[in-house]
């Protein structure tokens, strides 16, 4: 793990490209503990492209991407391993097994989960503890014996983010978490990502297409009596503007870097595209 105040996540001028296409043109940013980062952007744009290079899905033709303070762009396939393990990951559509019960796929990252310091891997006794706290997480334990199929799709997802949480990483990365789901449900997927971050300080990277997702992650802090709060005004305001920041990506690269008060004062029109206020 990186020291203390040191970044989680490190993208210093990387780039990718196919054929004359840029995947990633001179992306760099910078994540640590507790802060939030929602990725907008046109199809194509690049949004998933660099999730899946933050844990080399897949690899970059230059620039340097450093993850827990390790240079994964300078990792061989069977060092990333480990490295992947220690990163949360809720894929578009929560990616479930259809032939596991929810219970077997939230387990999967802890039963897969490369040894760390000559440590033996979980036991299935502390697994299904692990499993069941990342269900009631969700408000999901009654599903544990359930398969997908039995349940709603924004109860899949709600799965989906217990599975991406059950190893309690610092850093977690959301692929769409609301898409295709109904504002209410949606609304409720965000909650719970906010829980996450604030309960456990862990470091969210959310590619959306939705404008809400980021004001919700922006506005609003889990906080006493297991609820969303608003952020209040002043020194509490600033702090949370500085934790959660928007990106716009055009192109593979990165066009806006800012807090939610740039965004929207933003006169670029590809920019102003992603900013929405309806439901």
């Amino acid at each position: 793990m990186p020291e203390n105040n040191s970044p989680l996540l490190e993208f210093k001028d990387v780039c990718l490209q196919f054929g004359e296409k840029w995947a990633l043109r001179n992306v760099s940013l910078t994540l640590n503990p507790g802060e939030t980062r929602i990725i907008l952007g046109a199809a194509g744009s690049g949004k998933t492209m660099l999730l899946k290079a933050v844990i080399g899905l897949i690899p970059v033709d230059s620039g340097e991407i450093c993850l827990f303070g390790e240079t994964v762009t300078s990792m061989q396939e069977q060092q990333l391993y480990g490295l992947r393990s220690r990163a949360g990951f809720l894929f578009q559509e929560g990616g479930l097994f259809d032939s596991l019960t929810i219970g077997e796929n939230v387990e999967y990252p802890l039963l897969n989960r490369q040894a760390e310091d000559g440590k033996d891997k979980i036991s299935e006794e502390d697994a299904e503890k692990r499993v069941r706290e990342a269900l009631r997480f969700v408000e999901l334990e009654q599903t544990f014996h359930q398969f997908p199929s039995e349940v709603s799709g924004g109860m899949r997802r709600r799965v989906g983010i217990a599975r991406a949480i059950v190893t309690e990483p610092p850093l977690v990365l959301y692929d769409s978490p609301t898409a295709g789901l109904d504002p209410i449900t949606a609304n409720t997927i965000m909650a719970l990502i906010a829980k996450e971050r604030d309960t456990k300080n862990s470091a969210s990277l959310i590619v959306t297409h939705r404008y809400q997702d980021g004001e919700i992650m922006a506005n609003f802090r889990y906080g006493e009596g297991e609820e969303l709060h608003p952020v209040q005004d002043g020194h509490e305001s600033k702090e949370w503007e500085e934790r959660t920041k928007f990106i716009v990506m055009k192109d593979g690269e990165i066009v806006f870097l800012g807090t939610r008060d740039e965004l929207e004062a933003s006169e670029d029109n590809y920019v102003r595209r992603f900013v929405r206020k309806e439901t």
